[in-house]
């Protein structure tokens, strides 16, 4: 998506609290935004964002810069998304939701309350390049589940609440448990998520 800086700076209701454009550097821009949106309070936006249309949050929101959101895309209340993250179009991000650098979240995924997704495969030990989850078109994420570094959910793929997904989900298939096991998503499953 390609921001249109020509749009008038927004303002919003100093009782509300919201940051919108957070100079992280003194080069970055304000971040752009999209037609029918709806920013609730306490929340906090970076310079060098662009987000779509039919945007939604929660309270208590952080969005870190270099993000990139699409059209008609719900994130929750005290969810936190790290920046230089990709998210695409009809997107649901529900509540308590942790999204580190570097993840891609493609279009019609829905994420289920208090995900945590990570991006260090050896948190403060070694160098590492961070390495956030893809999470592919249509996958379904349960509530409190926990991601390791660097992996991949197939298309369509679900993870079921509570697993702790250590491997990357084909598409199609089903990841349950802790550490989570992969196992065929069941047929009357394979239907597209709906919003």
């Amino acid at each position: 998506m390609q921001p249109d800086y020509s749009k008038p700076e927004l303002t919003f209701p100093a009782d509300q609290n919201i940051q919108f454009g957070v100079e992280y550097s003194p080069n970055s821009r304000p971040p752009v935004i999209g037609n029918n949106y709806t920013i609730r309070s306490n929340s906090i936006i970076y310079n060098d964002v662009v987000i779509g249309d039919n945007f939604r949050t929660g309270h208590n929101v952080v969005i870190r810069e270099n993000t990139n959101i699409g059209d008609d895309v719900l994130i929750g209340t005290n969810t936190v998304i790290e920046g230089d993250v990709i998210i695409g179009n009809d997107v649901s991000i529900q509540s308590n939701v942790y999204i580190p650098t570097n993840s891609v979240i493609e279009d019609n995924v829905f994420i289920g309350p208090c995900a945590c997704f990570t991006n260090d495969k050896y948190p403060v030990r070694i160098n590492y390049e961070l390495q956030g989850p893809k999470i592919r078109r249509g996958a379904s994420i349960g509530g409190n589940t926990t991601f390791l570094s660097n992996v991949e959910i197939g298309e369509g793929s679900i993870v079921a609440a509570g697993a702790i997904v250590i491997h990357s989900v084909p598409p199609f298939y089903l990841a349950i448990g802790t550490p989570a096991r992969i196992k065929p998503l069941p047929d009357h499953l394979k239907v597209p998520n709906r919003f």
